[in-house]
């Protein structure tokens, strides 16, 4: 068993529904009922809100099963962990299948962050999640401390916290398998309690709040991976700072309103995927690794595809012996070169152009240094992971701009690319059968070559 991280808590009990009761569920994938299943565990921890931990187990699909433990040995390890599980039997219902089965999951997380999935209450709505048979999960691995001087709120934040990330991957799998990492689009951060004169944990490890990433876009893209042959894993967004605030040292209030800044953000992503590859190893992943992005989640994963080596972006987090490169990027709507924001006026990136100088000096006179804070500088050659970018032509026209300027150089560079375009309205993940096809289809070509080496020195080709 392998158990990445300790954690020394007091455990209380849940009883909110009694263990084995069961009951029925309507399916959008199979067209009728389900047999659900409630576990309850004998210990438990709930989180800041009171929900407890939650595994909506997905079993008997009529999909390829990878991890060799059975069902019963899993959602007992579940358990022994603390979430409450319920499963759901499919009995291999012919329609039970990849890309159909992403219908039940978007239907699973809107349930959860209503507050009630098969009448079942008080599930967590930020440490829930939808599990295929096989598969466990190591939550809240530590991958990097924030530093509180980087964003200044509040105040009263001066010992940085860890940022964590969440690994699913199969258990005592036959097949190693490559795994896609999401930098969250729901931030984490530090809260201080004026009442209690004290830093609380109300907005930590906020990296899968249901109701601000997948129920909020129904996106069931990386929960569906597994049905695709590849593990998947979510990890704090790097600006650990309401999304909206934030601000350098002795400068304005909300500087920093709406877009991260270098080196913090690029050192908390190559330490993500070191982290995720140092682990990843030890659970028994190939090694090979992709990024999936959407908005700010996008602007963040995007600092990891290129192949700019910057002593001063990778000497920071940890296990800095392990290779950072990734071998696949899907980048939806995002920044990726903040030289350009002034290129189109009126296009929805007012607060960039406002406030950007306020961290950075004058565009003009600083261009060299503005040119460090985007994801465009860090690709020198052909080198660079292979991306798909995908956006619909509804959203904010700035984001059309940053895909076509950016895909623009890598094209020049011969790195490969392809584009995903319209396949919904405005700001909004893939969420079609075709459009799901082509991400999942584009992983898969280019996340199972040889696996990759753990350690740096690893050139790509």
């Amino acid at each position: 068993m392998h158990k990445i991280l300790t954690l020394l808590i007091v455990f209380i009990t849940a009883s909110t529904v009694s263990e084995g009761s069961s009951g029925k569920w309507k399916s959008r994938v199979t067209g009728g009922d389900i047999v659900y299943t409630l576990n309850e565990p004998n210990l438990t921890v709930p989180d800041f809100k009171g929900g407890y931990p939650t595994v909506v187990y997905l079993e008997n699909l009529n999909i390829k099963k990878i991890g060799r433990n059975k069902n019963f040995d899993d959602v007992a390890w579940l358990l022994l962990e603390g979430y409450r599980v319920i499963e759901l039997d499919y009995k291999k219902n012919v329609n039970s299948t990849a890309i159909s089965i992403n219908a039940d999951i978007i239907a699973i997380n809107d349930s959860l962050a209503a507050g009630s999935f098969c009448g079942i209450k008080g599930s967590s709505r930020y440490q829930s999640y939808v599990l295929f048979e096989g598969y466990r999960i190591s939550r809240n691995v530590p991958y990097f401390k924030d530093d509180p001087s980087v964003y200044n709120t509040p105040a009263e934040y001066e010992s940085g916290d860890m940022l964590h990330m969440d690994i699913i991957y199969p258990a005592n799998t036959a097949v190693k398998v490559p795994v896609i990492l999401s930098f969250s689009y729901s931030n984490s951060y530090a809260t201080y309690d004026p009442d209690k004169e004290t830093l609380t944990d109300a907005n930590k490890n906020q990296r899968l709040n249901l109701g601000y990433t997948l129920a909020g876009f129904d996106d069931s893209f990386l929960e569906g991976a597994p049905a695709n042959g590849i593990a998947w894993a979510i990890a704090d967004h790097p600006k650990y700072c309401p999304w909206g605030k934030g601000r350098p040292i002795n400068g304005k209030n909300d500087t920093y309103k709406s877009y991260q800044t270098n080196p913090d953000a690029v050192q908390k992503v190559k330490s993500a995927v070191r982290t995720l590859r140092f682990f990843g190893s030890q659970l028994g992943l190939s090694g090979n690794i992709g990024i999936y992005g959407f908005s700010r989640g996008s602007t963040a994963g995007s600092l990891a595809a290129g192949d700019r080596s910057v002593p001063d972006f990778e000497n920071a987090g940890f296990h800095r012996d392990v290779n950072d490169d990734v071998q696949a990027a899907a980048l939806g709507p995002g920044v990726f070169d903040y030289t350009i924001i002034y290129k189109t006026p009126d296009d929805g990136d007012s607060n960039l152009e406002s406030r950007c100088p306020w961290a950075w000096g004058s565009l003009e006179k600083n261009i060299g240094h503005w040119e460090t804070m985007g994801a465009s500088y860090l690709v020198k050659s052909a080198a660079t992971a292979p991306v798909l970018f995908f956006y619909n032509t509804t959203d904010e026209r700035y984001y059309q701009g940053q895909v076509a300027n950016f895909k623009s150089k890598l094209d020049s560079l011969q790195v490969p690319t392809t584009t995903l375009i319209d396949y919904g309205e405005g700001h909004s993940v893939p969420k079609t059968e075709d459009s799901l096809v082509k991400m999942y289809s584009f992983f898969n070509q280019y996340l199972h070559p040889p696996q990759v080496s753990i350690h740096k020195g690893r050139k790509r080709k």
